[in-house]
């Protein structure tokens, strides 16, 4: 994981309003691991997300990609990203639904139905492949997401607070499913939440972060292995990040009250 997949530098972005949302905001995403961005509401996280997706461009500052990471003819990014809300359209199936990505394409949906298959295997929906958003409940309409997004096969995969609606028993297992394809598949996660269990447990690397403006106020390295279980969340060693990552975040906070 030393190679870096995107590296952000002096990265800046101010709204059209004026509302300055970022400032210089230095990051290196490295190959393989799992990284969360975790900041109270408003602290630009979701900003950095959709800067380093190409969704949005910044304001001052650089975005590189490393070579190897472009997909498209264009030489855009291999890129899926999992917005906070599932997006489904619904009057389509689960299937046409992680057919979208294709089909704005031009892709047909038989040429590319076997891809469609295994991305909703992997997410454990294959039997409701036929199934409408409105007959799932919200996680399965979350994996949906999900598999829409893995359809396309990324190599960096994008997550914007996707579990903050569930409840957490049905949070806490899309946690471990979301572990496991990581593992098992070598992906890049970039995961965007304001939770501090969340992160703990998911991640590799803890990137915290403060605003008025966007800022990184520091990096906690989880040095915990993979994989992860109930085990891990009751740890010394769990407990240890999660009481770091909460000071850094009282710290900032404090100081924010009082500007």
């Amino acid at each position: 994981m030393d190679q870096s997949v995107v590296t952000l530098r002096h990265i800046e972005k101010t709204y059209a309003n004026g509302t300055v949302a970022l400032g210089n905001v230095d990051l290196d995403i490295r190959r393989g691991e799992f990284v969360s961005l975790l900041g109270p509401s408003g602290c630009g996280k979701s900003t950095v997300l959709r800067i380093v997706s190409g969704l949005m461009t910044p304001s001052a500052g650089t975005v590189s990609w490393s070579a190897g990471t472009s997909a498209a003819a264009d030489g855009s990014p291999n890129v899926g990203y999992v917005f906070q809300d599932p997006t489904l359209m619904p009057w389509a199936t689960v299937a046409k639904n992680v057919w979208l990505p294709f089909r704005l394409r031009g892709i047909s949906y038989e040429s590319v139905r076997p891809v469609i298959e295994e991305a909703l295997d992997m997410v454990g929906l294959s039997a409701f492949a036929d199934s409408h958003p409105r007959e799932l409940s919200g996680g399965m309409r979350m994996r949906v997401s999900i598999a829409r997004a893995l359809a396309t096969k990324p190599k960096v995969l994008l997550m914007d607070e996707p579990f903050a609606a569930l409840d957490e028993i049905t949070r806490q297992k899309l946690n471990d499913d979301l572990l496991r394809l990581w593992e098992a598949n070598g992906w890049t996660v970039v995961f965007v939440t304001h939770s501090v269990f969340e992160s703990a447990y998911l991640s590799s690397r803890i990137v915290v972060m403060g605003a008025r403006p966007g800022h990184i106020l520091e990096t906690i390295e989880v040095p915990e292995p993979y994989p992860r279980n109930e085990d891990y969340r009751s740890s010394p060693g769990y407990a240890q990040v999660c009481k770091r990552a909460s000071q850094v975040l009282k710290s900032a906070m404090s100081r924010t009250d009082h500007l």
